[in-house]
């Protein structure tokens, strides 16, 4: 049994159940259940106010839109002249949770300094053969801008990078690439700026330095992290993914960014305004999970929160 099929319980004070055993988030459209929970292999109970566990009569093969990091690392890097490396980490700024670049392992190729991919350069992500396009040739990135291994990705070198790549400021508007809620591929608008045009600084972590951060709820700890869910449309990090184990024995769970409240960079600590019990409660998941979105829904249903796709429609 897998950990999506697990009982789950809406907190009734939070939420009102419709009659067709629908859920009412708040200030949100009203989300029929029933049909998703069976789908994520559980049957709905209506009179009982929750999904029940029960064996999925049919599973649907999903291809997965969404990826672990630690998936893609490893993956083959295509340029348009051949291969150049594998994927090794990201870079991702702490106001969007976005990924801004991807880190290269080129091998004997290129040593001594960070070979930095924007999504900007990236087409498409194969997971059948476990590679991603580079549109770029291995001449473009040879000359571009080099950044020590042991350095940091300051405001300077961004700056740099994307003249000498021609590519638009991320940081130059107020959706996570700018003017846009995903990278725009079309130059011809690179221009356009967003309605509030707000320059930010960028803090950039790299997922492998933030791998092992302690999550706080409100009421105390409640696991670290271990891993980073990425959307390649839109290169945003979708979910952290924390183990628990050390308080709920062979349990794992996936957390938005949207619910962190704050965090402590010197501590090492993610901070959430959720509850211990609302994690502990709140639905499985492992690597057998199908994360497709009836599983986002149920997810953001338990908290009693809106999915981040219903601010991207908006954005469009």
């Amino acid at each position: 049994m897998s950990r999506e099929q697990e009982r789950f319980k809406f907190d009734r004070d939070r939420s009102e159940r419709g009659a067709a055993g629908g859920l009412l988030l708040a200030g949100h459209e009203r989300v029929d259940i029933g049909p998703i929970a069976n789908r994520c292999g559980m049957t709905y109970d209506s009179s009982d106010q929750k999904p029940v566990v029960g064996p999925p009569e049919t599973v649907n093969p999903i291809i997965p839109m969404l990826y672990k990091a630690k998936t893609l690392q490893g993956y083959q890097l295509h340029s348009h002249d051949g291969e150049i490396g594998k994927v090794k980490e990201f870079y991702f700024d702490d106001r969007h949770w976005t990924v801004r670049y991807l880190v290269a392992d080129t091998g004997n190729w290129l040593t001594g300094w960070q070979v930095l991919l924007s999504p900007y350069t990236l087409g498409a992500v194969n997971h059948a053969e476990r590679n991603i396009t580079v549109e770029l040739t291995k001449k473009q990135i040879e000359n571009s801008p080099s950044l020590a291994s042991d350095k940091p990705v300051s405001r300077q070198f961004e700056d740099i990078y994307s003249g000498y790549y021609a590519i638009p400021m991320y940081w130059g508007g107020s959706y996570s690439w700018g003017a846009y809620p995903y990278p725009q591929r079309d130059p011809t608008k690179w221009a356009e700026k967003s309605v509030e045009s707000k320059n930010w600084d960028p803090n950039l972590r790299s997922t492998r330095d933030v791998t092992g951060h302690h999550l706080e709820a409100t009421d105390g700890a409640i696991g670290h992290v271990e891993d980073f869910i990425i959307d390649p449309k839109t290169w945003a990090i979708r979910y952290l993914v924390v183990d628990t184990r050390n308080w709920f024995p062979g349990k794992t769970v996936l957390i938005s960014p949207q619910w962190i409240e704050r965090l402590s960079w010197p501590e090492s600590k993610v901070f959430v305004s959720l509850s211990r019990e609302e994690i502990k409660a709140s639905p499985g998941y492992s690597d057998d999970s199908v994360l497709d979105r009836d599983y986002e829904t149920i997810l953001h249903a338990h908290y009693n929160r809106p999915g981040y796709w219903s601010n991207e429609l908006v954005a469009k």
